[in-house]
């Protein structure tokens, strides 16, 4: 081949190349890339299925009630009839039985001065002693609850709370142990139908200081519809049953009678 010919074939050629170029520019700009098109399908997103179980601090029953006898009525104030007017009573009540040997003692006392008074009883010492609840009932005296085992509310779960409170015994009147209470716990006594009982005088009979000690406390401290705090069980009880002998003689000598709180 002559070099007068390879000129011509390599000055075609690159005609060619530039020809071709130019005219994939010209398609490029008449068709640009087409945008990404959005969908309008939202995904789907999965809303929590609720549980049929409340995850507050309820309890096991739906919104504080018990799922076997369903919601019940608070109980309204179990000192108003009897304090009603101008009334010098006095509301003794006693913690912690009942106990086989002292509950009986004080209710001897109690009947000798005719006198009448509210036990806050433990569940578990209820059952085991069956007959003393009836001997409380005949003599005219109310009984509370106290939970089942004396545990202190305020300190355990729900789950067992809810237990304490609604399984203990049948009332209308509930003292917490210890007095520990806070507004889960007193919600739950509302929701068993109960309503809350503390007290306003404690002679601490149960640290045994001594019959007179016992004595001098309530009497310094008791005034009208006040309601006294004592027990019948939890130990030896001698100290407690001399006391209320003594106090409900001075006291009834004063003018006061002593009705049972309407539990």
């Amino acid at each position: 081949m002559s070099r007068k010919l390879a000129a011509v074939i390599a000055t075609s050629t690159a005609a060619v190349l530039v020809l071709g170029s130019l005219i994939a520019l010209a398609v490029g700009r008449s068709n640009p890339p087409q945008p990404t098109v959005a969908s309008n399908v939202t995904p789907m997103t999965r809303t929590p299925t609720p549980t049929s179980t409340p995850t507050g601090d309820t309890g096991p029953g739906k919104n504080g009630t018990d799922p076997d006898k369903g919601p019940r009525t608070p109980a309204g104030n179990p000192t108003a009839a009897a304090a009603a007017g101008n009334k010098k009573v006095l509301f003794f009540s006693f913690d912690d039985g009942p106990d086989p040997v002292w509950t009986p003692r004080i209710l001897q006392v109690l009947a000798k001065h005719s006198a009448h008074a509210t036990f806050f009883e433990l569940g578990k010492l209820q059952a085991e002693h069956p007959g003393l609840r009836e001997q409380i009932l005949a003599a005219g005296n109310t009984i509370g609850s106290h939970s089942i085992t004396h545990a202190q509310l305020t300190a355990i779960s729900p789950a067992k709370r809810h237990h304490e409170i609604f399984d203990g015994p049948a009332s209308k009147c509930f003292r917490p142990p210890y007095g520990a209470s806070n507004p889960k716990v007193r919600a739950d006594i509302k929701a068993a139908g109960m309503v809350q009982v503390l007290w306003d005088v404690d002679p601490r009979d149960w640290t045994r200081p001594g019959t007179q000690a016992i004595v001098n406390n309530i009497l310094h401290h008791a005034h009208r519809r006040n309601i006294i705090l004592m027990h019948d069980g939890g130990g030896e009880r001698s100290q407690t049953v001399a006391a209320l002998d003594k106090a409900l003689r001075i006291l009834k000598s004063q003018g006061y009678t002593f009705p049972a709180m309407d539990c």
